[in-house]
């Protein structure tokens, strides 16, 4: 059969989807309304199952509608205590409008680099999650809250076996019995809206961590739902794809941009205003005709939900100590071994390394400091004009004319 697209268009609203029998049924742990088939039928589904979201369409496709309309299903289910939310939002304007509300784990980020911040703690978050579960033995969030739950009801204490040292005349390893705090764990839902702007200011970092959760944070309740407009091959470089098997695209402007999302052409052709195809994980494509938000509807609803209670944020989730951890940890010198400098100055560290280890060569520096050639064969031309190191002779080796601090005083 042909499609005709209708010549008067019908608004699908989100108050229908939530009001049909599908929705208030389903037994989907994180249930999104994502619109009507061409049929009219409702389309929902789990986000839980997904595990992880790609979004792609240009502007005025209706992609942040999509994005409203997908908070708006989460927030209209669960409670504070059963989902929490990071927002990510470096357009500033999109999901600004959400601060304040109690299920948010930290403001809405629209800082890039404190976005790498969050990124990094949902990380650790997942790491830590996967600790309490191997301690009781269970494979998943749900598992988990179960059997917390089971031991609550029970009265029960879950106690843990750790090692707290060494016997002294044996030699042997000492445990102790302790005691768990038990708690049920939240679903935690990281939105990502404009994933080109972070891979701008920080790519291989933000590539990183974005594959660590897709990879390893379902089975840990942490969920990742990614929106970019530019759906090409570096925003969603080939690991990004292959950690979201479910994919959303609206209208975009090429036959390319199409198969970098959904791996095939047609999301060329789609109408704009919500009109997108949606593969499920096992490449079904169906398309849907997604519900319509407006923004005085999202004012109400966060309005309401602020007086539900205040949000209880998490100061490690953007602080920045977090962040100079995680920077000593994988640094590929030790700063503290530089000796001659605390500076965070590339020109000095350089010159620090040199004078330490005894080699002056722009390769050296590239790969002590992690910088591109063009920086570190400046900083060797400097060095050179400063009567550091002298000119590089026919192999490119280079004489080091000043010696090391301490020996220099003595």
């Amino acid at each position: 059969g042909i499609e005709l697209p209708n010549t008067r268009r019908e608004t699908v609203f989100l108050r229908e989807l939530l009001a049909s029998q599908d929705f208030e049924a389903t037994k989907h742990k994180l249930a999104l309304c994502l619109g009507k088939t061409i049929g009219g039928e409702p389309v929902i589904a789990d986000l839980a199952r997904m595990p992880h979201l790609l979004v792609a369409g240009t502007t005025g496709s209706g992609k942040s509608v999509a994005i409203n309309t997908m908070i708006l299903s989460i927030l209209y289910r669960l409670k504070p205590e059963e989902c929490r939310l990071i927002m990510v939002d470096p357009k500033m304007l999109e999901l600004s409008v959400y601060d304040g509300i109690p299920h948010l784990l930290t403001p809405v980020v629209t800082d890039p680099k404190k976005a790498v911040v969050a990124l990094k703690w949902a990380v650790r978050e997942m790491e830590e999650r996967y600790k309490k579960m191997s301690k009781l033995s269970v494979r998943n969030i749900d598992g988990f809250n179960a059997r917390v739950g089971e031991a609550k009801a029970a009265g029960e204490v879950i106690t843990r076996t750790v090692q707290t040292g060494f016997d002294k005349h044996s030699g042997e390893a000492i445990y102790e019995e302790e005691v768990m705090d038990l708690e049920p764990l939240p679903y935690i839902v990281v939105i990502v809206d404009e994933m080109a702007d972070l891979m701008m200011v920080a790519g291989k970092e933000i590539e990183g961590t974005i594959q660590r959760l897709a990879q390893m944070a379902r089975a840990a309740g942490i969920h990742v739902v990614l929106a970019t407009q530019r759906p090409s091959v570096d925003v969603i470089t080939g690991t990004i794809k292959a950690n979201f098997p479910t994919r959303i695209s609206f209208q975009v402007t090429s036959k390319i941009d199409s198969r970098t999302i959904l791996g095939e052409m047609g999301a060329e052709q789609l109408l704009g205003q919500g009109d997108m195809l949606y593969m499920a994980g096992g490449g079904r494509i169906t398309r849907v005709h997604g519900p319509f938000v407006s923004d005085n509807e999202v004012e109400k609803v966060v309005a309401h939900l602020k007086t539900q209670g205040r949000p209880q944020y998490l100061d490690a989730v953007t602080s920045e100590e977090e962040e100079g951890a995680e920077d000593e940890d994988g640094a590929v010198f030790d700063k503290t071994g530089m000796g001659s400098t605390d500076s965070d100055d590339p020109y000095e560290q350089a010159v620090a390394v040199v004078l330490r280890d005894k080699k002056a060569s722009t390769s050296y520096i590239q790969r002590r400091l992690q910088i591109g050639y063009n920086r570190a064969a400046s900083i060797m031309e400097r060095m050179e004009n400063e009567g550091i190191v002298g000119p590089a002779n026919h192999a490119g080796k280079r004489e080091i004319l000043v010696e090391a601090q301490g020996q220099h005083d003595e």
